[in-house]
């Protein structure tokens, strides 16, 4: 298993649409990477030039392909990946804002 952490541009005209999906939890089913994908969405952090960051868990060659076939191209553009060890990544980017405050 590997870890990556993500960085993307949100599609402002899919942003309120995926908003309400991961608010909702709808994204929890999608096998097998659901429960991951939800996780790190919920959990995302906003950077400084308004990007989307949050490490995600995978098991694909190239990295996060089921993810962007299901979720990620559509809601996301220049979605970038950089390996790290677990955890790794949250520690990188826990300063930074919450997409979703808590």
């Amino acid at each position: 298993m590997a870890y990556y952490l993500v960085e993307a541009k949100v599609d402002k005209k899919n942003e309120q649409d995926l908003r309400d999906r991961v608010e909702k939890k709808t994204f929890l089913s999608l096998k097998p990477f659901g429960k991951a994908l939800s996780f790190g969405l919920e959990n995302a952090r906003l950077s400084d030039r308004g990007l989307w960051r949050w490490e995600e868990e995978d098991y694909c060659s190239p990295p996060l392909k089921q993810e962007r076939e299901a979720v990620f191209d559509r809601y996301f553009h220049d979605l970038r990946t950089e390996k790290v060890a677990e955890g790794e990544g949250w520690k990188r980017i826990k300063n930074l804002p919450r997409v979703f405050p808590r």
